[in-house]
């Protein structure tokens, strides 16, 4: 059966930056093709995706991951009920212990000076849970439906053991599951049938050449000393590193799909919730950047290359053109190299294995440092590139549908 998967292939030049710390503070860093390596983890890639949402998609399409789900349920609770103020946390702990399985209790933590033993925050679950607005919205209406008439916590648990009442509040956090739950997964520890297939794999990002990592020492002049006193006020050293990555990121259709549903409107096509989530992820994916350390090296790049292929068997990532390290050109850098030697590799590559796909390949490139790559999809500016790419997965869900 033919399958619906995006392979997002980019070539980004960072300059001198921390992207993405160890616990020492240093750039984290890999081992690929005998050499050291930049690298920038998939999980803070992820997580810059997930912020650029926020300017792509409306709040009610994305979801909220926090230990704090009773206090966020609570909120939702009073803005449908403000006489419910008083109680709102027990009804969301009620709640969510039913839906998810999940012990929902406070923190254990020492008392702070001035703060009396025992003195307590708000219930927190034990580890992230990530649920979309829509689902904690359907949790706050049942949780005032099932406390009526009074909010009274113990009649919603009472409720709540009902099989009947149970089952609905399961099934209110595992429907209508938000684009970045439905494109990066979800774990629910206590309850593994609540689990969410992610439906993108990001790689960690790599240098294509051999990266040193560098110290700046740096001072820092108390404003209020005198000439007399000589000295910095502060010193100390910030490790960093610059480099040209090579990141990827496959994005299975079918299975984000299954994990949105079909239209939620009646007066849209079916696919248009997985349109929108594609469109979403390309711009979000290509045009963010992880934020480590930006106020110090204000290092906001932009990639120079972006390639994208839609495939129908499985996803392929390019990394392997790199595993020799890309030397550096004649003028000095490594974007041109990595271009050609890139532009080598994928032809070879997909007609070894019979995976041309001409009419599914756009390549989207700046300056003439990338001028090697344009043979290898149709040339296309950032918004052409999501305005085909959506075309041809609707047209692709269409066709399935009709099969």
């Amino acid at each position: 059966m033919a399958r619906t998967i995006l392979d997002v292939h980019i070539l980004q030049t960072v300059p001198p930056s921390n992207l993405n710390r160890d616990d020492t503070g240093t750039p984290k860093s890999a081992y690929y093709g005998g050499v050291r390596r930049a690298r920038v983890s998939s999980q803070a890639w992820k997580r810059a995706t997930r912020k650029a949402f926020n300017d792509l998609l409306p709040p009610e399409e994305l979801g909220v991951r926090t230990k704090k789900v009773a206090e966020a349920l609570a909120e939702r609770i009073v803005a449908r009920d403000g006489s419910l103020q008083s109680v709102a946390v027990k009804l969301a702990v009620e709640i969510l212990q039913a839906a998810t399985g999940t012990k929902i209790d406070v923190p254990k933590r020492k008392a702070k000076d001035g703060e009396e033993a025992g003195a307590s925050t708000a219930p927190q679950s034990s580890y992230l849970m990530f649920l979309s607005r829509r689902q904690l919205d359907a949790l706050a209406a049942l949780a005032i439906e099932g406390s009526k008439p009074d909010g009274d916590a113990k009649a919603l648990a009472i409720r709540l053991k009902e099989k009947e009442t149970k089952a609905r509040a399961r099934q209110a956090v595992d429907s209508r599951h938000s684009v970045d739950i439905a494109l990066f997964g979800r774990m629910v520890a206590d309850s593994a049938d609540l689990n969410v297939e992610a439906a993108t794999q990001v790689a960690h990002a790599i240098s294509v050449h051999k990266s040193d990592i560098e110290s700046d020492y740096y001072t820092a002049v108390d404003d209020l000393s005198s000439d007399e006193e000589s000295g910095a006020g502060m010193i100390g050293t910030i490790d960093f590193n610059s480099a040209t990555l090579y990141r990827y990121a496959a994005l299975d259709v079918d299975e984000l799909q299954r994990n949105l549903g079909l239209g939620l409107r009646e007066d849209e096509s079916p696919s248009t919730p997985v349109e929108k989530a594609v469109e979403a992820f390309l711009e979000a994916f290509i045009t963010s950047l992880p934020t480590g350390k930006i106020n110090t090296f204000g290092n906001h790049t932009l990639p120079s290359a972006v390639i994208v292929k839609l495939r129908d068997r499985r996803p392929v990532s390019f990394v392997g053109a790199f595993e020799e390290p890309v030397p550096q050109g004649p003028g000095g850098g490594y974007l041109r190299e990595s271009c050609r030697q890139l532009a080598d590799y994928v032809p070879n590559l997909e007609k070894q294995y019979g995976m041309e796909a001409p009419n599914h390949s756009w390549v989207f490139r700046v300056g003439s440092e990338t001028e090697a790559l344009a043979p290898l999809g149709e040339q296309v500016s950032l918004d052409v590139l999501l305005r085909d790419v959506r075309m041809a997965v609707a047209q692709r869900l269409t066709l399935g549908a009709g099969a």
